[in-house]
């Protein structure tokens, strides 16, 4: 064995962390670690609003490219101090200095269901009229009344 060892083919116990770079090197080639962090959490890091109409597409030099529709890119131009500074205290660190917009068409979010109406609440001592509907109506539409 010990001839093995002079030759380099001995293949001992390795520590992990030795091993990481060659098992990550092609992953962390295309997305940086804090990028990868922030396109993971992207909606916990701007907040659910403006995560619903941004996307984050690389951080590179200092320089945060976001994916918006046009009209919000003006207001996000506004925002972008507020913008980076949230950013950076995710990272930990003042990694996004610039803030560039990019124009792109972003998935539209899958509508809500539409509201089952519940059936008109009983109003046993009230005569039929206008006030007997406005209070079913009513009725209908405030949660934890009707039947």
């Amino acid at each position: 064995m010990a001839g093995a060892e002079r030759r380099g083919n001995w293949r001992g116990p390795r520590a992990v962390g030795a091993l990481l770079p060659a098992v990550t090197r092609a992953a962390f080639r295309t997305r940086a670690p804090m990028a990868a962090q922030i396109l993971a959490d992207w909606s916990a890091v701007i907040g659910p609003a403006l995560a619903a109409v941004t996307t984050p597409r690389r951080l590179q030099g200092g320089t945060l490219t976001l994916a918006c529709a046009g009209p919000v890119a003006l207001e996000l131009q506004h925002m972008s101090g507020e913008v980076l500074a949230r950013v950076n205290a995710f990272l930990g660190a003042q990694v996004a200095l610039r803030l560039r917009l990019v124009q792109a068409t972003l998935p539209v979010a899958a509508a809500a269901p539409p509201r089952l109406r519940r059936p008109a609440p009983e109003l046993p001592g009230i005569p039929p009229g206008d006030l007997r509907d406005a209070l079913a109506a009513l009725g209908r539409v405030v949660p934890g009344t009707g039947a």
